[in-house]
């Protein structure tokens, strides 16, 4: 089954501004980064192709478009080569050709990292789901921000946790670290059969 890395809205301004946030955000955005670029090195190797998910803000969005915040962060390894799909909205499949670009390439397996993970993270990886796409989300490479009653370790941790066996007919998730993000087998997701029918 072919796949794609897909990486979602890692953009300068994705984050609020330095300084706001506890320093463990800021931490974490970096190791993800790291590990994006990790990933990006290994789809290379493997002659996986590459899809940037780039969010285009409204005017006065920290994302605006054309803006220092909308570009994608430059140290992820991405080259000219490297495709890049304009969303939005959360759902990454939304109004863009997202799904052309997959068939183009006969794509039906995402291997998913990014931000943010409780909006677009979560929400792309749900619909391609629904879509018949197999997603691997990458566990340790995608990060949010703190909201006010959680942390952003909680919110990764929920996540990942509660997206690990979602499935929709034949399609599922499953969330593995960067270090198992290309296995070849899309193997039965954990506790899969226990989930099913909790709808």
């Amino acid at each position: 089954m072919a796949k794609a890395l897909v990486i979602i809205d890692v953009q300068a301004g994705i984050l609020p501004a330095k300084g706001t946030e506890r320093p463990a955000v800021r931490q974490r955005f970096d190791e993800v980064r790291r590990r994006i670029f990790g990933l990006v090195g290994e789809a290379r190797r493997q002659g996986v192709p590459i899809i940037f998910v780039q969010h285009a803000g409204e005017p006065g969005h920290r994302l605006e478009t054309g803006t220092p915040g909308w570009e994608i962060c430059g140290d992820l390894g991405r080259t000219a080569d490297d495709l890049v799909v304009g969303k939005t909205a959360c759902d990454s499949f939304y109004k863009t050709d997202f799904q052309a670009v997959l068939a183009g390439r006969g794509v039906r397996h995402l291997v998913v990292a990014g931000l943010m993970t409780q909006y677009c993270v979560d929400t792309t990886c749900r619909r391609a789901v629904s879509l018949g796409y197999d997603v691997t989300l990458v566990a340790d490479a995608h990060t949010t921000a703190d909201m006010p009653s959680l942390t952003v370790e909680q919110i990764v941790d929920h996540h990942n946790t509660l997206l690990d066996g979602f499935d929709a007919g034949n399609a599922a998730i499953r969330v593995r670290p960067a270090s198992e993000a290309f296995e070849a087998a899309m193997e039965s997701c954990p506790g899969r059969a226990a989930k099913a029918g909790n709808g």
